[in-house]
């Protein structure tokens, strides 16, 4: 089952980068910015948190578009969404710039 969930990664990337795209330049940046700034973090499950109140909006449009992602993915994989998720956050907790605010599955934050 991990075997499956690591080769949909892959696909997840490429999938992250198409809605990036269509969601154009601007929304990267600003996913970019927020982070910078400290109003979102990313979450060990894939999913973003508003540590902000102002940018809880954003956090809900970009969470329904990996929500979208993660399920469509693991209904192809026959995996879990939730799994498919923490696969994709390990990836994403790889790739953000340091200073980006991390939560932990305890709830608690850090910074990498």
């Amino acid at each position: 089952m991990l075997q499956r969930i690591h080769r949909a990664l892959g696909v997840l990337t490429l999938a992250f980068a198409v809605v990036a795209f269509m969601g154009g330049p601007l929304q990267a940046q600003s996913l970019d910015a927020l982070r910078a700034s400290g109003a979102v973090g990313e979450r060990f499950d894939g999913y973003l948190a508003a540590r902000d109140s102002s940018a809880q909006s954003f956090v809900n449009q970009v969470n329904a578009q990996r929500k979208q992602i993660y399920q469509k993915r693991a209904a192809s994989q026959g995996v879990n969404a939730a799994e498919v998720g923490k696969v994709y956050a390990m990836e994403i907790i790889k790739d953000v710039a340091p200073g980006t605010w991390l939560q932990k599955p305890d709830g608690s934050w850090t910074q990498k």
